[in-house]
């Protein structure tokens, strides 16, 4: 199993938007970086935990925990030209982007703060999300990251 932290601006699509959805499930579509896109579809797998992290916010943090429940498949607003997401170069036959499906297990007690992971030192100096220039909306966590940031819980 691997760990994750996935980003959301919250008043675009937040933990509770993910918790009134049908079965608690979504996918995670409208990655446009070839990183993060990598990273949903080479590594992420049916069972891997996820920090569900709101962005662009006043107070961003992570503020629950989701689980991969569908593996990388197709995103389809990469074809619709109504979509904000769509990629004209993408080819149907070799799509370009990828999402996969989360499901909510959880709101954490509290939000943990973007502030107070920074805060943390060398405990989580190698942490992606509190270095420096790091705009990924997704990004692995190691074991050690996500056992020590849940008990700051």
């Amino acid at each position: 199993m691997k760990y994750w932290l996935m980003k959301s601006e919250p008043d675009v699509f937040g933990i509770d938007h993910l918790m009134a959805r049908p079965d608690q499930t979504e996918h995670w579509d409208g990655v446009r970086n070839y990183q993060a896109r990598n990273f949903m579809r080479d590594d992420m797998k049916v069972g891997d935990q996820v920090f569900f992290y709101h962005s662009n916010t006043k107070v961003p943090g992570i503020v629950g925990i989701a689980e991969v429940v569908r593996e990388a498949y197709p995103d389809h607003t990469q074809f619709d030209p109504d979509s904000k997401y769509h990629d004209p170069k993408s080819d149907p036959d070799d799509p370009r982007w990828v999402m996969v499906e989360i499901k909510f297990k959880r709101k954490l007690d509290r939000i943990i703060t973007l502030r107070e992971l920074k805060d943390q030192g060398s405990k989580l100096q190698d942490f992606k999300l509190v270095q420096r220039g790091n705009r990924l909306s997704i990004m692995p966590v190691s074991k050690k990251h996500w056992d020590y940031i849940l008990s700051l819980e």
